[in-house]
């Protein structure tokens, strides 16, 4: 049953309309706009207000401008209901976000239509709502889902290990919160993160899955993987496509400008390229690879503390630490299933 809540601060107009309405909905009253706001800010919300405007204190105007400006409750229909009848107090109530007038004195049949449309109006908005909001996540999922696949697709291509897309995903949030970044930006990061090696789908097998070293034309056609990703990903104003083309692009970058395909030089780098370098290059140090065996988890750590200044950002090592305890865990708890 919907439940209305009439606000008036005359008992008399309170009686009348909690005989036309309450033999069909649940029936709340205020007499006053504090206490109006109380019961619609609090707990579970009316579904329709019918709101006096002529009230001590805080009026019927203020009390409708307080509930449309709040993001949780400016979707409850409000029906001002008034004896003035001038057209410019009406006007400025509908610009205030109510959704009609009901003049004094009431007529029951008409109280009940305007209460029933707009109560219909309500739920259809809500459900409308609610559709849009699950077909919306539903295709957020889809997303995701593609994004992770094609990560995947890289690494099916590549001689690196199976998990290590889930690893170091895992290991840029977890560096990324130790950084400071916000929790958007880490969950837009870590969803981002597996598409950084994307464009190896472009590089050739003979380059690819060589086990030894590569020659310097073969290390150039490799290279070409970083622009090969930002390509196949594209230019999106999407954040999360956006982000994903970005990290393909710079996570070979180096601080000291060593790096590839740009050269970029410190804060020139993008800060999730920084992190996802970090992080791929401490889970392929501590991973076993065709062409060689894990290294010591303190070799590798030392290693990437050398090398701040360098190839990563000396102001992410402090993060990188920081995070190190639970990376540790991840590292165990997603490592490499027994050959």
């Amino acid at each position: 049953m919907h439940t209305i809540l009439i606000v008036d601060d005359a008992p008399e107009n309170i009686d009348i309309l909690r005989a036309i309405l309450s033999p069909h909905y649940h029936v709340k009253v205020a007499s006053t706009g504090e206490r109006a706001l109380k019961i619609a800010l609090g707990g579970v919300p009316p579904d329709l207000i019918l709101l006096d405007i002529m009230m001590p204190g805080i009026d019927g105007y203020e009390v409708c401008r307080t509930l449309k400006a709040n993001a949780d409750k400016k979707h409850i229909p409000i029906i001002f209901v008034t004896s003035m009848e001038e057209q410019e107090d009406e006007e400025f109530g509908l610009r205030l976000g109510a959704e009609d007038y009901i003049i004094k004195p009431f007529r029951p049949a008409v109280v009940l239509a305007r209460v029933k449309t707009h109560l219909a109006l309500h739920d259809q908005t809500r459900e409308l709502e609610r559709r849009v909001d699950l077909r919306t996540r539903e295709l957020e999922t889809t997303r995701l889902q593609i994004i992770q696949r094609l990560g995947r697709a890289s690494e099916f291509r590549d001689n690196e290990t199976g998990n290590h897309v889930l690893r170091m995903a895992i290991y840029c949030r977890l560096i990324g919160v130790a950084a400071g970044m916000g929790p958007v930006e880490v969950e837009t990061l870590y969803t981002a993160a597996p598409m950084h090696d994307v464009g190896k789908i472009g590089t050739p097998d003979e380059i690819l899955l060589k086990p030894g070293k590569l020659n310097p034309q073969e290390w150039a056609t490799m290279q070409k993987h970083a622009q090969m990703g930002a390509d196949i990903i594209g230019e999106h104003d999407d954040a999360l496509l956006s982000l994903a083309r970005v990290v393909a692009l710079s996570h070979h970058e180096k601080w000291d400008g060593s790096g590839y395909p740009s050269g970029l030089h410190g804060d020139e780098i993008p800060l999730a390229g920084r992190i996802v370098a970090l992080a791929d290059v401490f889970d392929a140090l501590t991973s076993d690879r065709p062409y060689k065996k894990a290294w010591p988890v303190e070799e590798a750590v030392r290693t990437i503390c050398d090398a701040g200044g360098s190839h990563f950002d000396p102001a992410l090592i402090p993060a990188f630490l920081k995070a190190l305890p639970q990376m540790l865990d991840v590292m165990q708890l997603y490592a490499e299933p027994a050959a």
